[in-house]
């Protein structure tokens, strides 16, 4: 039965410069310089202010006070802006810098790619066209590990309809194995197993290597498991002879194809949002704003607007002109948007990380884990009276430079735990234990969970033994069965 009622309901709805403050709090520095960069570029209105004075307190300038401004300025007729085809000539580069300040460039080296490396290899093998037109759809359909992800059946599909070659999936693994041959060795391989085999087949066949083929071929559940005693038991090998084959695995690449990605990780780097500095025994926070521009509304608009408001008095104006108008204001209140979020972005980011600086005091005066208090986004929220969500936003992605290296903002975020006498400690400082105790155990017999928590229980931690084994997983570090080395 359909019926019709009158509810009153209280709707709480975000504007759309609360959106757009939030979504530039949850972007870092690098990210937000780009961001600037696209909104100048679809905004004519917002420029970059290339006289701002460091030493002053900088800001768009206000279409009534530009309007008035004494510098000798073009009239600007808005028939010109109404007939002006080109792209408005405002500027989006600036030097914000002083002329006393030394610019290096960093040389970065290039290679050939890891797809365009084995392409290269494919055409000096001479291959007929058909078998060329295989080996490139292999190529191609490689991942950036170097692993071929594909089916060669899908592969066959693919050739017939795509390329319009006919083949076989025969023919396609004769062209996969022509392929695999390539460098680096293991490269096109279809698993984790035949890329380790590949390798070692490109090794001079000693004992070692003939015992690590085998092991793989045979035994590659066992060896991933670290089960050395069922391996020992299959391949009829004693213990010394199964540390060396081990060894020969272990020097294996398991993603050939990253090699030719480590030069691009090498090459990115961590900008810091803000700057922690120790002066006289004292902490200082500073934001980094380097090479961020100071933005402000372009004068030629807002001269524009001045001048159909004399227009509108003389009673000059027609439709193309309002309507052109209506795009400005439009601009100018977008613009003016963005330079107040930009602003409030900056002062949540200082008073954010200042709240956090100052909760953490000792830490950031001495660099000593242990005395990183326990901390939680409410905390921070309590302190500097804003939503959590809003804490988690200006953590997330972040990065702060302290006298002790660059880490990310939310990392100094951590549960506490009661000690034996009753006190507050920071999880922090329990894996910080766990990770020294682990790096000085016996690899031969490295330490089980449970011996973790009689460690712990011993240093003053009463915790369960489920509790140590989830710090660990944290940590990333496996089981003991798998950290056991030969």
């Amino acid at each position: 039965m359909l019926n019709q009622s009158l509810q009153q309901k209280l709707l709480q709805k975000l504007s759309p410069q609360q959106i757009l403050l939030m979504k530039l709090l949850q972007i870092p520095s690098m990210a937000l310089e780009q961001r600037i960069k696209q909104e100048i570029e679809e905004n004519p209105v917002l420029e970059i202010d290339e006289n701002y004075d460091q030493d002053k307190d900088g800001g768009a300038d206000d279409p009534e006070e530009t309007a008035k401004d004494d510098d000798p300025q073009n009239d600007v007729d808005i028939r010109d802006y109404l007939d002006d085809d080109e792209v408005p000539s405002y500027k989006l580069n600036a030097g914000n810098s002083s002329s006393e300040n030394e610019f290096k460039e960093i040389p970065f080296a290039s290679e050939a790619g890891f797809h365009a490396s084995l392409l290269s290899q494919l055409e000096l093998k001479n291959l007929p066209p058909a078998k060329l037109i295989i080996g490139t759809t292999i190529i191609g359909n490689l991942d950036e590990a170097g692993y071929l992800q594909r089916e060669l059946g899908a592969m066959v599909d693919d050739l017939a309809f795509t390329q319009g070659v006919t083949t076989t999936i025969d023919e396609v693994a004769s062209v996969l194995r022509i392929v695999q041959s390539f460098e680096p060795a293991g490269v096109a391989a279809r698993s984790l197993q035949e890329c380790l085999i590949l390798q070692l087949k490109r090794y001079d066949p000693s004992p070692s290597v003939q015992l690590a083929i085998i092991i793989l071929e045979k035994c590659f559940e066992d060896f991933i498991k670290k089960h050395y005693d069922k391996i020992q038991n299959r391949t009829h090998s004693n213990e010394d002879d199964l540390r060396s084959a081990i060894n020969e695995i272990l020097k294996l690449n398991p993603k050939p194809g990253n090699a030719y990605g480590e030069l691009l990780e090498t090459n990115q780097y961590v900008i810091p949002d803000f700057i922690i500095e120790i002066k006289d025994g004292k902490l200082e926070l500073s934001l980094n704003q380097r090479n961020m521009p100071e933005l402000r509304l372009s004068r030629t608009y807002t001269e524009m607007l001045e001048t159909y408001s004399e227009n509108k008095h003389r009673k000059e104006q027609n439709n193309a002109q309002r309507d052109a108008v209506i795009f400005i204001k439009q601009k100018i209140d977008s613009a003016r948007w963005f330079i107040e979020a930009i602003r409030q972005r900056q002062n949540t980011l200082l008073v954010t990380m200042t709240a956090i600086m100052e909760y953490q005091q000792n830490y950031f005066l001495e660099g000593d884990e242990t005395l990183l208090k326990p901390m939680i986004l409410k905390d921070i929220a309590e302190i500097v009276g804003l939503d959590i969500s809003t804490i988690s936003r200006v953590a997330n992605s972040k990065y702060v430079q302290t006298p002790y290296g660059t880490f990310l903002l939310k990392s100094f975020f951590s549960e506490s735990i009661q000690n034996d006498q009753g006190e507050e400690v920071s999880t922090r400082e329990i894996k910080k234990i766990l990770i020294d105790c682990l790096a000085a155990e016996d690899k031969n017999k490295p330490l089980t969970d449970e011996e973790l928590t009689f460690i712990l229980k011993q240093k003053g931690y009463p915790i369960a033994r489920r509790t140590a084994a989830k710090y660990r997983e944290q940590l990333n570090i496996p089981v003991a069965r798998l950290r056991k080395v030969m």
